[in-house]
C-alpha cells in the first residue's frame, strides 16, 4: 500500500522514533505537516561565485581545487584548507573535524562549498562551510532551485529537513492534498492549485521574487492563507 500524506512521519526514510520525537517539537506528526512548515528564508546555491569576486559577509557557493590542507594549533586545533579557482583563493577553516574528513582534502581534489565569507588572517575564508568533495571530472554541485532554510529544532539539521521535505513533496505528487478552495474562486483570483503553491514555496526557482515571498505577498502564500482559513 502506497504511503499517503496522512501517514505518520515514521513512514519516511530515515525517520525513527528518536527523530520523530524531535520533529514533534515543531508540531510535525504526519507527512502532510511537513508541507505546511514553510521556510524562514532561502539561500541561493544556483550559481557559483568566483573566488576572486568574494565579498565579506556574502553567503555563496564556490568551487576550487585544494592547494594545501594542514592542521595548525592557534589556541585550538584548526584544519585549514586552501582552495583556488584561477581567479583567486580562499581558506576553509574547521574547528571540529575527524581524520577521515581531513584525509578527504588532498591537493588536486576539487570541492564545492557554501558558507559565509569573512576576512581571515591571510585573506578570505569560510568557517565550517557545507562542502562536497567532487569526483574526477564531476561538475560542481549547483542546485536548480533556491535552498530553503526551515525553522530548526535541536538535533535536526537543515539538510535532514530538506531531505524529509523532498520525500513529502514526492508523495504529494502521487497523493495531492484536498483542495478546500472552490475552483471558481481559485480561477477568479488567479491563484495556483494548492499542490503547485506548496511546491513553489518549498523549492522556488532561481528567479523567484524572494522579497515578495518573505513579505507574504506572493500568490502562492495567498493560496495557502485561503486554505488555512477554510480548514
Amino acid at each position: 500500500m502506497a504511503v499517503n500524506l496522512a501517514a505518520p512521519l515514521t513512514e519516511l526514510t530515515g525517520v525513527g522514533p528518536a527523530l520523530a520525537t524531535k520533529l514533534e517539537r515543531l508540531g510535525l506528526y504526519r507527512i502532510e505537516d511537513l508541507l505546511f512548515l514553510l521556510p524562514l528564508r532561502y539561500e541561493d546555491r544556483t550559481q557559483l561565485v568566483k573566488l576572486g569576486a568574494l565579498q565579506i559577509g556574502q553567503r555563496c557557493l564556490v568551487t576550487g581545487e585544494v592547494q594545501l590542507a594542514e592542521t595548525v594549533y592557534r589556541g585550538r586545533r584548526n584544519l585549514l584548507v586552501r582552495i583556488a579557482d584561477g581567479t583567486g583563493q580562499a581558506t576553509l577553516r574547521f574547528f571540529h573535524f575527524s581524520r577521515q574528513q581531513q584525509a578527504q582534502f588532498k591537493p588536486g581534489v576539487n570541492v564545492t562549498c557554501f558558507g559565509e565569507v569573512r576576512k581571515g588572517p591571510v585573506g578570505f575564508e569560510m568557517v565550517h562551510p557545507e562542502y562536497r568533495v567532487l569526483r574526477q571530472d564531476q561538475d560542481p554541485a549547483i542546485n536548480e532551485t533556491l535552498t530553503a532554510i526551515y525553522p530548526a529544532t535541536e538535533g535536526v539539521q537543515q539538510g535532514r529537513m530538506r531531505n524529509l521535505t523532498d520525500q513529502a513533496l514526492r508523495i504529494m505528487r502521487e497523493s495531492p492534498p484536498q483542495e478546500l478552495l472552490p475552483a471558481d474562486v481559485t480561477t477568479g483570483l488567479e491563484l495556483p492549485e494548492l499542490a503547485e503553491a506548496i511546491h513553489y514555496l518549498h523549492r522556488p526557482p532561481a528567479d523567484a521574487d524572494v522579497e515578495k515571498i518573505l513579505a507574504g505577498k506572493h500568490a502562492c502564500q495567498v493560496r495557502l492563507a485561503f486554505e488555512e482559513l477554510l480548514a
